[in-house]
C-alpha cells in the first residue's frame, strides 16, 4: 500500500488566512479611486482566484478595459506593503505542520502566487526555513493546474507523486495534483464560494478543518505493517 512521504499545501486559503489582508488591499483600491468598500464576505470567496478576479470583484471591469491593469497593479502595490497585517494560519494548521515535521515528514506549498509575494509573506509568518519546498507561480514555465509545479514540488521534497498528498480549496488544485499523479484533499474550510461545487472536483476525500488531517490519513491509509504506529506515515 502506497505511503504518504510528503505533503503539499495551497497557500491562499488552504495554509494561510490571507483575505483579511487581500480584502483589506482590496477596499483601500476601492477607496482611492472614490467607491464604497465591499462587505469581507463579499471579497472572501474571490480570494484564492488572484488579483484579476479580485479587481473583477471590486470594479466590475474585464482585463481588457483600459484602466484594469492600473488598478491592479495599484491593489497589488498596496497588498505588497501590507502583506502581514492580519494573515495568519488557520486554527489547527500550526499543530498539523508541527505533527508532520515530529513525524520527519516534509512539507511543502505550491502557489499561484508570485514569489515576489509568496516569499516576504511566508518570511513574515516565519515558514520559509520550515517548508522543505516552495513553488510560486513564477517558479516554473508552467502553473497550476498543469503538473509541472507539482512535480517540481515532489522532487524537493524528495517523495514521489503518488506518495504526496496535495491540499486545495479550488478546483484547479484538485486538477492539478490529479494531472501530476497525486492524491488531494478539498480544504473546505478554504475560500470556497457558494457556486463552488467541492464534492464534484474528484478529489480523494475533503477536510472541514486541518486538524481533520491525521483522522483522514489515518482512515484512508491504514496500519499495514507489523509495529506501524504513525498515521501520518501510512
Amino acid at each position: 500500500m502506497t505511503r504518504i512521504q510528503g505533503v503539499l499545501f495551497d497557500l491562499d486559503g488552504t495554509l494561510a488566512d490571507t483575505a483579511p489582508d487581500l480584502a483589506w488591499a482590496l477596499n483601500e483600491t476601492l477607496h482611492l479611486n472614490g467607491r464604497k468598500p465591499l462587505p469581507f464576505e463579499t471579497i472572501r470567496p474571490a480570494v484564492s482566484h488572484g488579483g484579476i478576479a479580485l479587481i473583477h470583484l471590486g470594479f466590475g471591469i474585464e482585463s481588457d478595459n483600459p484602466d484594469f491593469e492600473p488598478l491592479r497593479q495599484t491593489f497589488l502595490r498596496i497588498y505588497q506593503d501590507n502583506i502581514c497585517r492580519q494573515t495568519r494560519l488557520f486554527p489547527g494548521m500550526a499543530e498539523v505542520l508541527d505533527e508532520l515535521e515530529q513525524r520527519a515528514i516534509p512539507w511543502g506549498i505550491v502557489t499561484n502566487k508570485p514569489a515576489w509575494l509568496t516569499n516576504p509573506l511566508l518570511a513574515a509568518m516565519k515558514l520559509d526555513r520550515r517548508a522543505a519546498s516552495i513553488i510560486s507561480s513564477d517558479t516554473t514555465a508552467e502553473r497550476k493546474p498543469h503538473p509541472l509545479p507539482m512535480l517540481t514540488a515532489c522532487r524537493q521534497l524528495g517523495s514521489e507523486p503518488r506518495e504526496t498528498l496535495y491540499i486545495g480549496d479550488a478546483e484547479r488544485d484538485i486538477q492539478a495534483a490529479h494531472n501530476a499523479g497525486m492524491p488531494a484533499l478539498v480544504a473546505l474550510f478554504g475560500y470556497i464560494g457558494e457556486e463552488d461545487r467541492p464534492g464534484e472536483w474528484g478529489a480523494e476525500g475533503m477536510i472541514a478543518a486541518p486538524n481533520n488531517l491525521s483522522a483522514w490519513l489515518e482512515r484512508e491509509y491504514p496500519t499495514i505493517e507489523p509495529g506501524d504506529t504513525d498515521p501520518l506515515s501510512r
